[in-house]
């Protein structure tokens, strides 16, 4: 027997999530219920990266097939699920859990610090945002979307936090490096002033006349523009002597 068929009859009838080790212990505890079996048997020495290889090419057969179910690998788990068009019947069979609530802008933020950089102190992520997070560092180890990760090697032996499984469950991803890459958010087009009248890049503080114009190119270099020549203020006029004896 091939090994994809006894995958997804045990990843179907399974009442979890299953990572690669939790199917090959469930592989090894089938012997038990089929001695002398070689099938069996044989199935029970599958390595972790077969078992993957057969997870993926389960998956990609069902997603071609277009059927009602995916296979689906999130935070190293895998599971079958149901498409989304097909959520109201589901609700009507088994019920509505309620999603927890959504994270504001600034856990959002915070936790996107924390993901790309960890692990990572608390201070280095208020360095990154420029404002404190004591409560939405709270609010994210509460949710269990963060975790402690150990002490920093620096003074002081801050703590350091990272990102969790259930941080992978909540955005759906398989595993870290599923998140976007920092060259593709830097490709990510941001819309930028035309223009800035200013003295030196980034102030504006001295008297109007003393203004330059300071263009933000495409390529995001910067060009400085003279002032224009204030005008110049017209000549006072002396008034004429009267000539003697007039």
């Amino acid at each position: 027997m091939e090994l994809k068929p006894v995958l997804e009859a045990i990843l179907f009838s399974a009442q979890k999530p299953l990572s690669p080790k939790e199917i090959r212990d469930v592989l090894a505890g089938a012997l038990e219920h089929a001695e002398g079996d070689e099938q069996v048997k044989a199935l029970k020495k599958s390595k972790e990266e077969a078992i993957n290889v057969s997870l993926e090419e389960l998956a990609r057969e069902h997603e071609t097939a277009s059927r009602t179910l995916r296979l689906v690998c999130v935070a190293g788990a895998w599971q079958f699920v149901t498409l989304p068009e097909f959520a109201p019947w589901i609700k009507a069979l088994v019920g509505h859990r309620a999603r927890p609530p959504r994270l504001s802008q600034p856990a959002l933020e915070t936790l996107a610090v924390i993901a790309y950089r960890q692990p990572v102190t608390r201070a280095e992520v208020e360095q990154v945002r420029g404002v404190a997070v004591d409560g939405v560092m709270q609010t994210l180890l509460e949710r269990g979307l963060v975790e402690q990760r150990g002490r920093a090697e620096v003074i002081g032996r801050p703590m350091t936090f990272g990102t969790t499984g259930a941080f992978l469950e909540y955005f759906g991803l398989k595993n870290l490096d599923d998140m976007p890459a920092a060259d593709e958010l830097r490709r990510i087009v941001v819309e930028r002033p035309e223009a800035l009248a200013t003295v030196d890049p980034g102030l504006a503080t001295a008297p109007p006349d003393q203004l330059q114009l300071v263009e933000a190119n495409a390529n995001g270099s910067i060009d400085q523009v003279a002032p224009a020549a204030p005008e110049a203020a017209p000549a006072e006029t002396t008034p004429e002597k009267p000539e003697a004896g007039s």
